[in-house]
C-alpha cells in the first residue's frame, strides 16, 4: 500500500513540471508526512490546461451514502482496478497526478517495524498515478477526493513491502492526464512498478508513524 508520503518541493517547481501556468489558489506548504484524510496537492487537466489544486486523500465515490468511506479507499490496486465499481469508471474519465518527492513504508523486522523513505535517486519530483471523484452531501456541499494506485513491488521495494505506489514515468505523465484519452487498455499499461535501479530507500525515525508529526527532520536518514 501507500499510506504516507512527502511533497516538499517549491510550488514553482511543481508548476513548471506539470505545465501549470495559471495562478493557483491553494495555500501550499511543504508536507513532510502526508497521511490519509488530509488534503494533498494534485494535478488534473482542465479545459485550459493542467490545474494544480487540492484533493482529500481517501476516495469517496460520487454514489457513496457517507463520506466516511474515504478512510478505507486510500489506495486502488492496479491489478483489480477494472473490477471495482468505485474505481473502474474513473480510469477513463477522472485521473489525476499526485506530486511527491518521497514516500514511507514500514519493513517488518523481528516483531518490530522499521520505516523507510523511498525516493528517486537525486530526490527529484515524481508523479503518483491517482484517480479522483467529487461527492456531494444532502445539502449539495461538494467534497473532492483521490486515491493513489498501487502495484506489485520492484526488487528494491520487495525487501521492504509487498506493494508500492505507481510512479509514472516522466514521459507518461501527459498521457495519464489527457482528458481526451479514454483508451483503458493503454492506460492500464502505464500502471507498472517503477525501475528499481532509479530509486533508493533509507531508514528514517519511527516518529514518522505519528500523523501529527510533520517537520523536515523526518526526512533524515538514521543508522540502524
Amino acid at each position: 500500500m501507500c499510506g504516507r508520503f512527502t511533497i516538499t518541493a517549491p510550488i514553482e517547481d511543481i508548476m513548471i513540471q506539470y505545465y501549470v501556468d495559471k495562478n493557483t489558489n491553494i495555500n501550499y506548504k511543504p508536507i513532510y508526512n502526508a497521511a490519509p484524510m488530509q488534503y494533498v496537492p494534485a494535478i488534473v487537466q482542465g479545459k485550459d490546461g493542467n490545474r494544480l489544486g487540492e484533493l482529500r486523500w481517501g476516495l469517496v465515490p460520487n454514489w457513496a451514502k457517507d463520506s466516511k468511506i474515504g478512510s478505507k479507499m486510500i489506495n486502488a490496486r492496479a491489478e483489480t482496478i477494472m473490477e471495482k465499481p468505485s474505481f473502474n469508471r474513473l480510469l477513463s474519465s477522472r485521473r489525476c497526478v499526485i506530486p511527491s518527492d518521497g514516500f514511507y513504508e514500514w519493513q517488518q523486522r523481528n516483531g518490530s517495524k522499521q520505516p523507510y523513505r523511498i525516493t528517486l535517486k537525486g530526490e527529484s519530483l515524481f508523479s503518483f498515478a491517482g484517480l479522483y471523484d467529487i461527492w456531494a452531501d444532502a445539502e449539495g456541499n461538494k467534497l473532492s477526493t483521490c486515491t493513489i494506485i498501487t502495484t506489485e513491488p520492484n526488487s528494491l521495494m520487495a525487501e521492504i513491502h509487498n506493494r508500492m505506489p505507481v510512479i509514472l514515468r516522466r514521459e507518461d505523465q501527459s498521457e495519464w492526464l489527457d482528458r481526451g484519452n479514454t483508451d483503458v487498455s493503454s492506460l492500464l499499461r502505464l500502471l507498472l512498478p517503477y525501475e528499481a535501479d532509479k530509486m533508493r530507500a533509507y531508514p528514517v525515525s519511527s516518529a514518522v508513524g505519528n500523523v501529527r508529526n510533520n517537520y523536515a527532520e523526518l526526512l533524515n536518514e538514521i543508522s540502524h
